[in-house]
């Protein structure tokens, strides 16, 4: 993790959530007592803001300042708003293309796919407040520095923005195994999103069923999936090859 994009301490923490800092992730010593931890618990529930409560050694690694059993993840950029972002695409007179991340849980993947979407022309990705990879050095490092050219935009849940994106006229394709269609059999010249699922459960349930296609890629070998990045950049080139 970066200097430049940690705050450690109870006060400091609980100032930079009120003062609008935009915060990725807070970790938190297991068994910390008291009233101002207890605010800062209060606090982060209210902000749906990611917490993970860690052995007294991980944020000793994270910092070897007084941390007083706090230590706060800063985005080292700003999240766009999707509203605002759907609709300069739409009015820019492109054929919209976004991609859709349901909680990603690897910063490398995160980043492989920030890289690949903004070299295929994605407009933007959209995340999930809670349970995505954070954005930090080493989502910027795999990114090639992608990460400050490509509108991210991170809302309550997933599903809220399927059905903007949705009632904007743009399709919802949902990239999983649990279909007989490929990739090949979708008409991506349409203004269109991709849902890519997390490494190990793919794309929830429940959102899985809000998508209006569903596609996944023939595996020819014994091997039953591909790494997601791979997998994304497999749907991505496809959609290229359909618009060029």
């Amino acid at each position: 993790m970066e200097k430049n994009t940690q705050i450690f301490g109870l006060r400091a923490v609980i100032e930079a959530i009120n003062s609008g800092e935009t915060i990725e992730k807070v970790f938190i010593q297991k068994g910390l007592k008291g009233d101002i931890s207890q605010e800062l618990e209060s606090l982060l529930k209210q902000k749906s803001i990611n917490q993970s409560h860690v052995p007294v050694e991980k944020l000793n690694r994270l910092t070897n300042k007084n941390h007083q059993g706090v230590v706060a993840q800063i985005s080292p950029i700003s999240y766009f708003d999707i509203e605002d972002l759907v609709l300069n695409v739409i009015e820019s007179g492109k054929t919209p293309l976004f991609l859709l991340l349901d909680q990603l849980s690897d910063v490398r993947n995160f980043g492989a796919i920030i890289r690949t979407a903004e070299c295929t022309g994605v407009d933007g990705i959209i995340i999930q407040k809670k349970g995505n990879a954070p954005i930090n050095g080493d989502t910027i490092k795999t990114s090639a520095g992608a990460v400050f050219k490509m509108p991210i935009c991170r809302v309550d849940h997933i599903k809220d923005a399927m059905f903007h994106l949705q009632a904007s006229g743009i399709k919802v394709v949902a990239a999983t195994e649990k279909t007989n269609n490929t990739l090949y059999d979708i008409d991506f010249t349409e203004p269109c999103a991709i849902i890519m699922g997390s490494e190990g459960r793919g794309i929830n349930p429940s959102v899985l069923k809000l998508a209006d296609h569903k596609a996944k890629l023939p595996i020819l070998g014994e091997i039953e999936s591909l790494n997601v990045s791979v997998a994304c950049g497999a749907f991505l080139y496809e959609v290229v090859r359909q618009r060029i």
